[in-house]
């Protein structure tokens, strides 16, 4: 066979995605890598050829990102009265927080240009889950200097993880949707956010305080760094999932690392769109200051909420395969009545915003993150992600600063604020369908 590219057929027919070159065939299967040979082809590849295999690995990886869930979310949940107990002040609390939120989606833009330029998506993913030890490191903490580093820790390894993840989860998204594998990687990473608060608050309730609720933690955080790297043994190249078309393997090969003009429109909607969303700690500071339902309540309204983000993400996930972009709409008519009924002293519909909330959630998880991956190509897509999560916290910064300044201001203008927030959304939400069509 001469030097010329090759394409391959598995066994059972189906075509491969990829197309190789003599030499780089024999690297990869033939005598330079262990004399494999053809006979290891179909073996090699058709798992990253198929829906089965792309399943396999969002769901694998929905577990790693459950375990590290329940490791960080356990302790988030915490992380006020913890840093309370060992003599921080209020005002500590909050600028240590404050920091800790920052750095988690200002770093993942620098982040997401690094994995790109390196290539290093999996080392890059491995490092950030490592960094959770920093969770159950919280017990040995003596005194809250050393608890706001581990807490800043926790979230650098967010910051560092989050761009690669995505970038890699995007790969297997495109055999099976990329809505309903996002949709089904949220379902499963909500589960763990369910799981980490009750099993923190497990620890507390065995009279172990929270030295014990933090110990805890090492079974799920060593089982996160455990099975990602199964994961990246099992799957070491998931681009593979990905069929490249020929205009975006040539932009690829060119090295292009231009964003189109829609990934910016659409970066503006999310921008006004997470701008005018009410926070769940802003809507639940309301109910506990104006006792709108009991305290001990507010916990399980979250839960509800977190019940709801799961479900909505495997629903919404399919819809947006069938749909597309269009579906985007549901954020800015679903945001804007949540404040109202949120804000309210009535129960029900403090009930009906932490539904319209969590559905809410469930779609920026999902549908937010899936579209990145149907704007951009491999080649920029980790730079992407971090662009895009670095305007989603901002966003999320802003508005929520802005509105508990004007719900203790003047609560008309928080209604205001928000309305004008979505109502702008809409006009990015336009201005993208336009440069679509």
């Amino acid at each position: 066979m001469d030097n010329g590219p090759w394409t391959f057929k598995l066994i059972n027919g189906a075509p491969l995605a990829t197309s190789f070159g003599k030499d780089e065939f024999d690297t990869v299967f033939g005598t330079a890598n262990g004399g494999k040979g053809t006979a290891m082809i179909s073996e090699e590849l058709k798992m990253y050829a198929n829906k089965k295999g792309a399943l396999q690995f969002i769901l694998m990886f929905g577990l790693v990102s459950a375990f590290g869930d329940i490791t960080y979310e356990g302790a988030r949940s915490v992380y006020g009265p913890y840093l309370g107990y060992l003599g921080a002040s209020a005002a500590a609390v909050g600028l240590i927080t404050g920091i800790g939120e920052f750095l988690g989606y200002f770093l993942r833009l620098v982040y997401g240009y690094f994995v790109d330029r390196t290539r290093s998506y999996w080392p890059v993913t491995i490092l950030g889950y490592g960094l959770l030890i920093s969770v159950p490191l919280l017990a040995m903490a003596g005194n809250w200097q050393l608890a706001a580093v581990f807490v800043m820790l926790e979230r650098i390894g967010k910051a560092i993880r989050s761009p690669a993840k995505d970038a890699l989860l995007s790969h297997a998204t495109k055999q099976v949707g990329t809505g309903f594998g996002f949709g089904l990687h949220e379902a499963m990473d909500q589960i763990g956010a369910f799981i980490g608060p009750l099993l923190f608050t497990a620890g507390l309730a065995l009279k172990g305080g929270y030295k014990l609720g933090f110990h805890m933690m090492w079974v799920p955080a060593v089982l996160t760094v455990v099975v990602v790297v199964f994961v990246r043994y099992r799957f070491p190249d998931p681009a593979r999932f990905e069929t490249a078309d020929k205009e975006e393997k040539s932009d690829l090969e060119a090295g292009s690392s231009t964003l189109s003009k829609t990934f910016w429109l659409y970066s503006g909607f999310a921008f006004f769109g997470v701008l005018g969303f009410a926070s769940f700690p802003l809507i639940s500071y309301h109910l506990q200051s104006r006792k709108v339902i009991a305290e001990t309540l507010i916990p399980v309204l979250y839960a509800v909420a977190m019940g709801v983000d799961a479900l909505v993400a495997l629903i919404v996930g399919k819809a947006y395969d069938k749909r597309g972009l269009g579906l985007l709409l549901a954020i800015p008519l679903l945001s804007l009545p949540i404040p109202f009924l949120g804000f309210s002293e009535s129960r029900i519909l403090v009930i009906a915003a932490v539904v319209l909330w969590g559905a809410v959630m469930g779609i920026h998880e999902t549908i937010m993150r899936a579209a990145i991956a149907d704007l951009t190509g491999m080649k920029n897509r980790g730079k992407a992600y971090g662009i895009f999560n670095t305007i989603y916290g901002t966003a999320f910064f802003l508005g929520s600063s802005a509105m508990g300044f004007l719900y203790d201001f003047r609560m008309g203008l928080l209604f205001g604020f928000v309305a004008a927030s979505q109502v702008i959304a809409l006009g990015f939400f336009k201005s993208m369908g336009r440069s679509l069509s």
